[in-house]
C-alpha cells in the first residue's frame, strides 16, 4: 500500500476530496438547472437528497476505502469476489468521464488565456467578436480545440504522476482556497451589476409548480443526475482518496464537510452566474453556451474591468475543472496499480498514468474533433454529439447504478461491515440513520434517479 502513496493530512485529503467533487457541474450545471427546475423547489429536492444518499454513500465510499487499502475494482473483490462488478462499474465511469472532461477543460484554458488577452488588448483576445462567433469558430477549427483539451490533459497527468502526497494533494491545498477566493471576488462584481436580483429571483423563487403530476420525478432526476456529478460518487475516486487516508481520521465529520462544502460552492457559483446573466438581459442556457457565449458576452459588456472579471472567472472554472479531471484520473489509476499488485508485480504510477493518458488523449480527441456535433462526425445511439454519448454511459448510467449496487451490497448483503472502520474515529453516531437511509431510503431514490436520467436521455416521454 506504502507504494501507491498516502495523504500527509486530512486537511489534504479534504482538499482534494473537495476539489473531486468541485468541477464543472457546479459552476455551470448546478445554477442553469436549478432555475430550470423550480428554483428553491430544485435547492430542496437537492439538499435533501445530499443528506439521505449523498452523505451515505460518501461515508460509505470513504470508509470502505480506507478499510480495504485498495480502489474500487480491488475493494470489492476483497470484500468478496462476486461484487467485483462494481468495482468495475465505478473504475469505467471515470474512464467514460474523463473523455469528454478534457475537452470542455480545454475550453476553460482557451477562454482564460483569451481573458489574459483581453487585458492587453491583445489580438488574440475575444474583444470585437461576438461571443457565439468567437465560441463557434474556436470549436469548429478542431485542431485548437483539440490541441487545448490535450493539454488540460498534460496538466492532469503531470499532477497524478507527482502521486498522493507530492502531486494530489500539494495541488489540492493551494488550488481550492485559490478557487474561493476568487470566486467570492466574482459574486461581489456580479451581484452589483444593475438588474442583478432578477438572477437571485430566477435561482431562489420558489416555484413549486414543476412538481405537479409527474414532473417530480423530472426534478428528482435532475437534482439526483446533478449530485451523483457533483459530489463524484460512484466513480472510483471517493473508494481511492479513502484508501489513502490515515486510520485515525474522523469519517463522518468528513464526509459531511464534503457534502456541505460542494453545495456551498454549488450555490455560490449560481450566485456567481446568474446575477450577471439577467443584469445583461441574456438568456441562461443550459451547458457550454451558458459559460463560453452568455458569460463571456456579460464580461465583454463590463467595460475596462470586464477583461480582468472575465480572466480571475475563467481561471477559477479551469481550476475546478483541474481538480475534478484529477480525482478521475486517479481513481482509475489507482485501481489499475492494485491490479499490478495483484498479479505481483511492483505498481507503476508512471506506466498506468501515461496508459490511461493515451485513452483520455483519444477520446478527447474523439469529443473535441465533433465539435459539440458541428465536427460532421457519425454518432450513435441517436445522440446529436459525442459529449451527450459519453455522458449518457457515465453520469446517465454507471453512475446512479454503481451508487445503487453499493448501497444494496452494503446495507443488505454486507450489512454492518464499515462499523468499526467508521468507530476508529468517531463514535458512529450517524449509524441508524446511516443504515435506514442506506437500506430503504436510497435504493428507492437511485431507482427513480434511474429511470429519469434514462428518460431524459432517450426521451421516452414516460413522464
Amino acid at each position: 500500500m506504502g507504494d501507491k502513496g498516502k495523504f500527509k493530512s486530512n486537511f489534504g485529503f479534504l482538499m482534494a476530496t473537495i476539489g473531486s467533487a468541485v468541477g464543472l457541474g457546479n459552476i455551470w450545471g448546478f445554477p442553469f438547472k436549478m432555475g430550470k427546475n423550480g428554483g428553491f423547489a430544485f435547492l430542496v429536492i437537492y439538499i435533501i437528497l445530499a443528506v439521505i444518499i449523498g452523505y451515505c454513500i460518501m461515508l460509505g465510499e470513504i470508509s470502505f476505502g480506507r478499510k480495504q487499502e485498495k480502489a474500487a475494482i480491488e475493494a470489492y473483490r476483497k470484500l468478496d469476489s462476486k461484487f467485483t462488478f462494481n468495482g468495475w462499474i465505478n473504475t469505467l465511469t471515470p474512464l467514460i468521464l474523463i473523455c469528454f472532461y478534457c475537452t470542455l477543460g480545454g475550453y476553460c484554458l482557451k477562454y482564460t488565456i483569451a481573458n489574459f488577452g483581453n487585458i492587453f488588448n491583445a489580438s488574440w483576445g475575444t474583444l470585437g467578436v461576438e461571443s457565439s462567433d468567437f465560441f463557434g469558430g474556436f470549436i469548429s477549427d478542431t485542431w485548437p480545440a483539440i490541441i487545448y483539451g490535450l493539454i488540460f490533459l498534460a496538466i492532469t497527468i503531470v499532477v497524478v504522476l507527482g502521486g498522493v502526497s507530492g502531486g494530489i494533494e500539494k495541488f489540492s491545498v493551494i488550488a481550492m482556497p485559490a478557487l474561493f477566493v476568487m470566486l467570492i471576488v466574482v459574486i461581489i462584481r456580479s451581484v452589483t451589476l444593475p438588474g442583478a436580483m432578477e438572477g437571485i429571483a430566477f435561482m431562489f423563487k420558489p416555484d413549486w409548480s414543476v412538481f405537479h403530476g409527474s414532473g417530480w420525478i423530472s426534478v428528482l432526476a435532475a437534482a439526483g443526475g446533478q449530485m451523483f456529478f457533483s459530489l463524484s460518487i460512484s466513480s472510483g475516486c471517493i473508494i481511492a482518496y479513502g484508501s489513502y487516508l490515515n486510520k485515525s481520521e474522523n469519517l463522518e465529520k468528513n464526509s459531511a464537510i464534503i457534502i456541505i462544502a460542494d453545495t456551498v460552492v454549488a450555490i455560490l457559483a449560481g450566485i456567481a452566474v446568474m446575477p450577471a446573466v439577467f443584469a445583461f438581459g441574456l438568456e441562461p442556457d443550459a451547458g457550454p453556451s451558458l459559460l463560453f457565449v452568455t458569460l463571456q458576452t456579460v464580461f465583454n459588456s463590463m467595460g475596462g474591468f470586464g477583461a480582468l472579471f472575465g480572466f480571475i472567472f475563467y481561471f477559477l472554472v479551469l481550476i475546478a475543472a483541474l481538480t475534478s479531471s484529477v480525482g478521475m484520473l486517479e481513481g482509475a489509476v489507482s485501481a489499475f496499480m492494485d491490479e499490478q499488485v495483484r498479479r505481483g508485480k511492483t505498481p507503476s504510477r508512471n506506466f498506468v498514468t501515461i496508459l490511461i493518458g493515451i485513452w483520455a488523449c483519444l477520446g478527447s480527441t474523439l469529443v473535441s474533433a465533433d465539435a459539440l456535433g458541428g465536427g460532421g462526425l457519425p454518432h450513435i445511439l441517436g445522440f446529436d454529439t459525442w459529449l451527450d454519448t459519453f455522458d449518457l454511459f457515465a453520469e446517465g448510467f454507471l453512475m446512479p447504478l454503481g451508487g445503487l449496487f453499493m448501497v444494496i451490497i452494503l446495507g443488505w448483503l454486507k450489512p454492518g461491515f464499515l462499523d468499526d472502520e467508521v468507530k476508529l474515529g468517531s463514535s458512529f453516531g450517524s449509524k441508524q440513520f446511516f443504515y435506514f437511509c442506506i437500506k430503504f431510503l436510497a435504493p428507492i431514490f437511485l431507482i427513480f434517479i434511474l429511470i429519469g436520467q434514462l428518460n431524459g436521455f432517450f426521451k421516452w416521454g414516460l413522464f
